[in-house]
């Protein structure tokens, strides 16, 4: 295992400790949403540097969580987070734990030398109620390191006892102690004061972190970004995470470089429905203005069937690309080194072939004249890879020529345009013709041709709404609608009553209907299924939105909804 590995389990650990339980087991978490007592925000923030990359924090202790381990995952994980450390979790931290438990990746290198490679440091800052029984628990744990072969040294730095492993430098040591401290990672740790025990993979974190809380303006909690930040907060927040975004793209190897937003927190929120994740995006400068603001579910919903896998809805696509969100999106397709382009064709394909297809530019030929409601829907279909699309807009003064101008796209690509009656109601299509040659079984085999038409797009003219659809199929789903829309399914109603109002409209994913979908086109989400597999076995459904009028940060939220 690599010096690094050590944190990487214990957040990975903590992380899916709080996912696991607030999500709740058997039914059990639908009655009996987690809330936490305090209103306090992270305690540990005056450890950790105002340049650090992230800080995680847990706050509320893991005993609370285990009345929702219906399927023992939370024992299971506890289990195998202290393997092969000798530690017994219910005689030797649980006495103590209290109501905290932060992770952060306090810098990129510790040593600030790039000629030896990049080595972050790692800090965890755990809240104690009993600092007597904390203190021995350091101690026991650095004794037993010792007997596993670590080399231990202790200074008093500050008023504060560290104790550490004193490295011994590979030239220097002998067989034997390479032997015995070749399974073993970094660590050091230190009982501070009478409120927190810390542990680092090297005192020189540890070092900084002391440091960090007697020059008070060193610390997280004295930034000014980050004072903004916690305000957006819920008070019965159960987790936050606080975000340096430059630094965590530059740790992970991106560009930084096109700058909007410097800093994100997010918090996680249970309620009767599900899990919320409500984030904050804070900009350097003052930022465009949100999208339109909605007080209600949009109307068009009703035109996209029930059983569609992805839903997304809103109101003026002619303003987005003008608004905060498009600024994030430029923001994040930049650090990514992606084209807006390659983002859609990743995840939303059908979109993507209607752009190939047609040479469509979405701005120019559709956002620009789409001043109302839209909702866009993507149905599964079993005998097709790529689901079908449904398109339904809200008519204006700019609708007539918008469908004009999508009509003389059809035609520049040789696309004809055809009509009928479907059930009543006059269909448009844009149709794509061929002729099939048949050959005649008569002796001089004479060939005959067939007309095959094959549908790219069809449209219809309903009320106050334009519905525009990949199929004839799609676009009878669409009419047929009301009878089974999304508008009207409990499990929609429920998500989108957890979002803040007014908000700029929802993502809506069917997670069972778009799992397969997803992993196809994004492979390595396969992985991360498999190491959130106890998250998102139950889970049914997330819904995504935007709101608030702050020009400075950009808010949002993640609604996640369970089995019951």
């Amino acid at each position: 295992m690599t010096q690094r590995s050590f944190f990487r389990v214990l957040a990975a650990g903590t992380i899916m400790l709080l996912l696991i339980g607030i999500t709740g087991c058997n039914g059990f978490y639908a009655k009996t949403p987690l809330t936490r007592t305090s209103t306090e925000q992270s305690n540990a923030a005056i450890f950790v540097s105002k340049q650090a990359p992230v800080m995680v924090s847990m706050l509320v202790n893991p005993e609370r969580l285990q009345a929702f381990d219906g399927d023992g995952e939370l024992s299971k994980l506890k289990t195998n987070l202290l393997a092969n450390t000798g530690i017994d979790y219910q005689e030797d931290i649980k006495p103590w734990l209290g109501n905290e438990i932060t992770l952060a990746v306090t810098t990129l290198d510790i040593d600030r030398d790039s000629d030896n490679g990049q080595q972050p440091g790692y800090l965890m800052a755990v809240a104690t109620t009993q600092p007597e029984k904390s203190r021995e628990f350091v101690e026991v744990l650095f004794s037993k390191r010792a007997l596993a072969g670590a080399n231990l040294a202790t200074e008093q730095y500050e008023g504060v006892k560290l104790i550490y492993d004193n490295q011994i430098p590979a030239t220097e040591a002998t067989p034997v102690e390479k032997e015995k401290v070749k399974n073993q990672n970094p660590l050091a740790g230190a009982a501070v004061g009478n409120s927190f025990v810390l542990f680092a993979n090297d005192p020189k974190v540890l070092r900084e972190a002391i440091n960090n809380v007697q020059a008070t303006d060193l610390n997280l909690r004295s930034s000014s970004k980050y004072q903004q930040a916690t305000k957006q907060l819920p008070k019965e927040a159960l987790a936050v995470a606080f975000l340096n975004l430059p630094t965590v793209a530059k740790w992970q190897g991106l560009k930084p470089e096109a700058r909007i937003y410097d800093n994100q927190i997010i918090s996680l929120v249970s309620n009767s429905k599900g899990l919320l994740a409500e984030t904050a995006f804070l900009a350097k400068e003052e930022t465009s203005p949100p999208s339109a603001q909605l007080s209600k579910p949009v109307g068009a919903l009703e035109y996209i069937p029930a059983a569609a896998s992805l839903a997304v809805a809103g109101s003026n696509l002619n303003g987005l690309g003008d608004s905060d969100l498009a600024q994030l999106w430029q923001q994040v397709t930049a650090v990514l080194s992606a084209s807006p382009e390659d983002v859609i064709s990743r995840l939303l394909p059908p979109l993507a072939d209607v752009q190939k297809q047609w040479g469509i530019r979405w701005k120019e030929d559709i956002f620009n004249w789409v001043q109302g409601e839209y909702a866009i829907g993507l149905l599964p279909r079993k005998e097709q890879t790529t689901p079908d699309w449904i398109f339904v807009v809200q008519k204006s003064d700019a609708t007539p020529a918008g469908i004009s101008h999508l009509d003389e796209l059809a035609s520049s690509k040789g696309l004809s345009l055809n009509s009928f009656s479907l059930n009543e109601q006059k269909i448009s299509t844009w149709t794509q013709l061929s002729a099939a040659v048949n050959k005649s079984h008569e002796a001089k085999e004479r060939e005959s041709f067939a007309i095959q038409a094959k549908v790219l797009g069809a449209r219809a003219d309903l009320g106050n709404y334009e519905i525009f659809a990949s199929s004839v199929e799609a676009i009878d789903q669409a009419l047929t609608a009301k009878n089974n829309s999304l508008i009207n399914s409990r499990n929609f109603q429920d998500s989108v009553a957890a979002i803040p109002q007014p908000n700029q409209g929802y993502v809506y994913l069917d997670w069972t209907k778009s799992q397969e979908i997803l992993e196809r086109q994004l492979p390595i989400l396969k992985f991360v299924f498999v190491l959130g597999k106890p998250f998102f076995k139950d889970l049914r459904s997330l819904t995504l939105s935007s709101y608030g009028s702050d020009t400075r940060l950009l808010k949002g939220g993640v609604f996640f909804q369970f089995n019951s």
